[in-house]
């Protein structure tokens, strides 16, 4: 095994430990580490990270679920409308952007750069909403769902998701907070279900005959990942999930703005 690829999946288990403390943030780093560490395309990135990020969510919320920290019934309310987005996404729009967006003689733009800067901008409204304190939801008895904008909302989130090769999880816990009120660790319980069921259909609708997929590295990443959600549920029970939160929102804030600067200034 390469000496990067040796690195790649110890910081593997980041992304699992991420998505167990605080029920988002796998995806924000398994594309860096993908393209940047392993050196993975960034559009196939995405795809790996769909697989990587939906099976840990799912090992995740198990555990959660085990804790009776899940709500199934906003699990389908949510999911259905953002697995048709993601599926959609990654089945058609996706492969249907052309690899040169537009190019001067000074500037090209092309799809995987394209895909890296929407990313860092993702990364950075997520770092936002990770340091900014969320006050907690109490759940109201008498408190009636807006479907619509929770379907309206699902869509949004799948589409975002669908294109960047994220599971959502800072889209979704909000939503789940604000539209739905829910408890926070029934969100994070609740969005680990989401991301995971968004997240390995979105990888489904990336499968193509002429899509050339390592399987060794993503298996390899994946199960190195599946450990970190194990060590992060562990420590989501002894350390304050809202601090944790605050402290990985200024660590992504930090690398988006790396990856536009290098994206747009350094290659």
């Amino acid at each position: 095994m390469e000496v990067n690829h040796i690195i790649g999946n110890i910081l593997a288990v980041f992304v699992g430990i991420t998505l167990g403390l605080i029920g988002s943030g796998g995806s924000i780093l398994s594309v860096p580490i993908l393209v940047y560490v392993m050196s993975v395309e960034p559009t196939l990135a995405t795809a790996y990270s769909l697989f990587i990020v939906g099976t840990t969510a799912l090992f995740g919320g198990i555990q959660k679920a085990n804790q009776k920290l899940v709500d199934f019934k906003k699990v389908i309310l949510f999911g259905i409308p953002t697995i048709l987005a993601v599926f959609i996404t990654r089945k058609v729009i996706v492969p249907n952007i052309p690899d040169v967006i537009f190019s001067t003689s000074s500037f090209t733009l092309n799809k995987s750069v394209l895909i890296m800067i929407v990313f860092a901008i993702v990364m950075i409204s997520a770092s936002i909403r990770m340091i900014k304190p969320v006050k907690e939801n109490n759940v109201i008895d008498d408190f009636k769902l807006n479907y619509f904008a929770i379907f309206i909302q699902g869509l949004f989130i799948g589409l975002v998701a669908g294109f960047v090769g994220s599971g959502g999880g800072f889209l979704i816990i909000p939503a789940l907070l604000f539209l739905a009120k829910t408890p926070m660790k029934m969100a994070v319980g609740t969005s680990l279900f989401i991301v995971s069921a968004q997240s390995l259909i979105g990888f489904i609708g990336d499968i193509r005959p002429d899509q050339s997929i390592d399987w060794n590295l993503i298996l390899i990443f994946t199960a190195c990942s599946i450990v970190g959600v194990f060590i992060g549920n562990y420590f989501s029970k002894k350390f304050l999930g809202e601090k944790l939160k605050v402290g990985f929102g200024w660590f992504v804030l930090a690398m988006g703005i790396y990856i536009i600067i290098k994206e747009l200034f350094l290659t």
